[in-house]
């Protein structure tokens, strides 16, 4: 019955504190070049790989030990996105690396702080930097690559001739984590075998084509969902607008160190929340008016008729209610997203 319990307190911890996005399409021009490793040629480098940091310097130094043992006879640079303007601790831990050659590339503070904004600094400096760059790839700093994950990525979008390609985020629990909820959809890929794909949700693992950025331009990720996530779902469906195709490559994961707070109830019920706000924010800003607006608030309410259903075949296939509870906190951030109720995860990053 233990597991049973936080059914009976879901509703209540459903509470957000009420948030209107509004499109914020403008880029700051805060970025400061702190290091550049040693004669740093940009014309050498067909591949850039971006790696936004914000107060995990004992794991950046594992993402970049992973990037250094890459297996791969491509030559690339690395540009690591400090988003801590204050502290620095991710500077400071990398600049070593960089300072005496052990990585080709360079260490950039984006000044403006969220997500987005250290996202929207290092593909802009990749982009003026490297002009020789043909695919941008992207890890986050609690992630370790794959040995091949470079050559698997960039092979994989030759391949299929695909304009974006994602790969798997595999979650590894750290001690005190329950494995109990692995296979919770928050922790498993939306793909399982390599081909095309009609669209990506995560940017923690993909590599993206230069004519990508060129035709989307600065600002790639809207910086209103810096503090809640979803730009990178933001930015996909505008890239697919464009006609920009997509790929998955399962055979270039990345491993994800998933802290025991990620395993609590209250951070699963916020991120199926999160979740439901971000599809209906998204939804809102491809379609305008009235009667839109009372057709998406329709697609919700039903979603959250049939969720308890839908949440029973969760709950019975993964043998755990708390995972079965997804769909209803999908359906529910939804609807409260349609009312600007939206919970922003990453305000407060001890808690994310």
């Amino acid at each position: 019955m233990r597991e049973i319990d936080p059914f009976f307190t879901f509703l209540w911890s459903a509470r957000a504190e009420p948030r209107t996005i509004a499109r914020a399409r403008s880029m700051t021009d805060a970025i400061t070049i702190a290091c550049e490793s040693p004669g740093l040629d940009g014309d050498a480098f067909a591949i850039v790989v971006t790696l936004p940091t914000f107060r995990r310097p004992e794991h950046l130094l594992k993402t970049l030990a992973s990037l250094a043992a890459q297996r791969t006879a491509r030559p690339f640079a690395v540009i690591v996105m400090e988003n801590d303007a204050e502290g620095r601790a991710g500077l400071d831990a990398a600049r070593p690396l960089f300072a005496d050659g052990q990585l080709s590339g360079l260490v950039l503070i984006a000044h403006e702080r969220g997500n987005c904004a250290a996202y929207n600094a290092g593909w802009q400096t990749a982009l003026t930097r490297f002009p020789a760059m043909r695919h941008l790839l992207v890890i986050d700093d609690d992630e370790i690559a794959d040995p091949d994950w470079i050559d698997r990525l960039v092979a994989t979008s030759d391949r299929l001739d695909v304009d974006i390609v994602g790969g798997p985020q595999v979650p590894v629990f750290e001690d005190g984590a329950s494995t109990r909820y692995a296979r919770h959809p928050v922790f498993t890929p939306h793909y399982s075998e390599t081909g095309a794909v009609p669209i990506l949700y995560s940017s923690g693992n993909v590599a993206i084509r230069r004519k990508v950025l060129d035709t989307i331009g600065a600002p790639f990720l809207d910086t209103a969902f810096n503090f809640i996530g979803g730009g990178d779902s933001e930015f996909y469906t505008r890239c697919r607008q464009h006609g920009f195709s997509f790929g998955w490559c399962a055979e270039a994961p990345v491993l994800e160190t998933t802290p025991a707070r990620r395993t609590e109830f209250s951070w699963l019920n916020a991120r199926g929340l999160r979740n439901g706000a971000i599809s209906s924010i998204i939804e809102r800003r491809q379609t305008s008016g009235r009667r839109n607006g009372l057709r998406r608030v329709a697609k919700s309410t039903a979603l959250l008729a049939a969720s308890p259903l839908r949440s029973a075949g969760l709950a019975l296939r993964t043998r755990s209610p708390v995972i079965g509870l997804y769909h209803m906190q999908v359906a529910i951030g939804r609807l409260m997203a349609e009312f600007g109720w939206v919970n922003e995860q990453y305000r407060r990053p001890e808690q994310n």
